[in-house]
């Protein structure tokens, strides 16, 4: 229990160091929060991930990054990604998601963006099996590596959550 504690108090401070100074971050997740959005800083839960090409299985036995789960209207941010120092990324990732949420009034659809990924994305959205959910992630990618990421992610949700 004390090990668990420790374990849990020593996450938050190194969230809380990194939210502290990543005033992005904190927009992006405050404009979410603001459409209803609850973003968690937590591993995220077991949800029925979309089908992956079996040769992409091994990577699914590792928590993903972020989640949206559109029933609840909630996302996760796994705190690995502030040690990692992609917390900006991953959250934009989500964000697009959201705003394909918000887009699909209640059903994640893409938004028709006329943007690329860049190549070394390639492999992360072409493992999903289905054409619907590899659409979803590729835009949420092409946005994620734009050199403007973070006004474009804040545009979309604007754009589709309003």
């Amino acid at each position: 229990m004390l090990k668990s504690l420790l374990l849990s108090s020593v996450i938050l401070i190194a969230q809380s160091s990194d939210l502290n100074f990543n005033p992005e971050f904190i927009q992006l997740k405050n404009q979410l929060e603001s459409y209803g959005f609850k973003v968690n800083i937590a591993l995220p839960p077991d949800f029925n991930l979309a089908s992956q090409k079996p040769d992409f299985n091994r990577r699914r036995v590792r928590k993903p990054y972020g989640v949206l789960n559109a029933t609840s209207k909630s996302i996760w941010i796994n705190p690995i990604v502030f040690e990692l120092g992609i917390s900006n990324p991953v959250l934009i990732h989500e964000t697009v998601h959201a705003a394909q949420f918000c887009a699909g009034k209640g059903t994640v659809k893409t938004l028709g963006l006329d943007i690329e990924p860049i190549k070394q994305a390639q492999p992360f959205f072409k493992r999903y099996i289905d054409t619907h959910s590899q659409a979803i992630e590729r835009e949420a990618y092409a946005v994620q590596t734009q050199s403007n990421s973070f006004e474009l992610a804040l545009s979309l949700l604007t754009e589709n959550c309003e």
